[in-house]
């Protein structure tokens, strides 16, 4: 279960949270008022093995700063 802490109570102990996310791979929520703002979680190549699929994917691109206009959208078509 996420942990929930509030924005006064972790500012002092920031670094005890950071060590604590890391070591038990819980994600710990930050609330300003009692409403959630953060998220913290711990870091995840997996996050990024999506993005791997887009490499190299780029179409070449003749003039990137010309406007773009409907009638180059295609899926508008």
């Amino acid at each position: 279960m996420e942990q929930t802490v509030s924005k006064s109570k972790f500012k002092p102990q920031a670094l005890e949270y950071f060590r604590q996310v890391e070591e038990s791979g819980e994600p710990l929520i930050i609330t300003d008022r009692g409403k959630p703002v953060l998220r913290i979680l711990p870091y995840s190549q997996q996050a990024f093995k999506g993005l791997e699929a887009l490499r190299d994917s780029m179409v070449k691109y003749e003039k990137p700063f010309d406007p773009v206009g409907l009638d180059d959208w295609e899926h508008l078509k």
